[in-house]
């Protein structure tokens, strides 16, 4: 599909509206001051479209429904070092075009999207990966990453030949956090004597840690030459170069977000793809753009879980479906903990 810039920042002269927009289709859109329906909206959190991962997912779930009900979103890429304040303007001319809704791709979009559902109470904001800000027209789309990332905890632990893992989190934020408590608890529940390297690329406010390959390469590697085999990143655009460092030495590697191993720019690296954990997130923008459509706009926390499916291993690379004892074990695990047997802390 083709990007081409359509939104036209016709009132609002600040630097967030003069950003390079991205869209599937269409044509470039002048502002007039007034606003029509135009379907739905994403802004893309660090790292953009193409990083294979969580932006991709959400992108997913809004061309889904653009093919559905014929209409062309708006996609919009993040800039080095925006603001809140950039944030809060690009959202706020979104509604004021006629988007709707507005979904903000990440907990960076928490404040913003506060502030802009105020300011357009008739206008549908959906916030992925945030829970903390709540409004009437405020529809916080969060995931149990602990619960999913326990059953990478699981499958690494019976992956491991050298019974040393490793886990690469982007930055260091509570969010990521949720993904590190849950694999090492699925490690330590499965076999306590493995040992765990644990390592952030970045502290905020610095958030390169999700958007730089090369630093995740360079962590992989450390990982890898203290005889990590089995490696767990939740990095991101950054993840991918945790996954080049792991193919180069022939080691497993588990994706997040999307199945990584189904994504084509990943493919020279896809057999050291042991899964991913993944995170329904294309079909909770669906859902949200569809109530909207259907003029019936969902509201307030939904929370995607392993009951619910709304996160879950991959099980694309055959290598991971070969290996019956592993395979099982995570099944059993997931059983587990939707039948409330096993407790996943969301903290380290």
């Amino acid at each position: 599909m083709r990007r081409v810039t359509k939104l036209a920042a016709a009132v609002t002269a600040t630097a967030a509206l003069a950003l390079t927009t991205a869209a599937c289709g269409g044509t470039s859109t002048e502002s007039s001051g007034e606003s029509e329906d135009k379907g739905a909206a994403i802004a893309y959190d660090v790292g953009g479209r193409g990083d294979q991962s969580f932006n991709d997912a959400a992108y997913a779930g809004l061309s889904k429904a653009e093919k559905e009900f014929g209409w062309d979103g708006e996609d919009i890429e993040p800039s080095d070092g925006e603001s809140d304040a950039d944030k809060a303007s690009r959202l706020n001319e979104l509604a004021r075009l006629g988007y709707n809704p507005v979904i903000g791709v990440g907990f960076a979009y928490a404040g913003p999207i506060e502030e802009a559902a105020k300011k357009n109470p008739d206008v549908t904001f959906g916030l992925i990966d945030d829970e903390t800000v709540t409004g009437d027209n405020i529809v916080n789309m969060v995931f149990s990453e602990e619960q999913g990332s326990y059953l990478a905890g699981v499958a690494a632990a019976h992956a491991t030949e050298t019974d040393v893992v490793g886990f690469v989190g982007g930055v260091e934020v509570p969010l990521i956090k949720k993904f590190e408590a849950g694999f090492v608890q699925g490690v330590q529940d499965t076999d306590p004597d493995i040992e765990i390297k644990r390592q952030y690329l970045t502290q905020p406010p610095n958030m390169d840690g999700f958007s730089k390959p090369d630093l995740g390469k360079e962590a992989a590697r450390g990982q890898l030459d203290a005889d990590a085999d089995v490696i767990y990143h939740a990095a991101g655009l950054a993840g991918q170069g945790v996954i080049e460092a792991a193919a180069d030495r022939d080691r497993w590697v588990i994706g997040v977000d999307s199945d990584q191993y189904e994504q084509k720019t990943l493919a020279p690296y896809k057999d050291n793809i042991l899964t991913s954990m993944t995170k329904d997130v294309p079909d909770a923008v669906y859902n949200l753009i569809k109530s909207v459509e259907e003029d019936d706009p969902q509201s307030g926390v939904i929370r995607y879980n392993l009951e619910a499916d709304g996160v879950a291993l991959s099980d694309s690379n055959p290598a991971y479906q070969e290996m019956t004892e592993l395979t099982e074990a995570v099944e059993q695990a997931k059983a587990d903990i939707v039948a409330g047997k096993i407790e996943v802390s969301p903290t380290p």
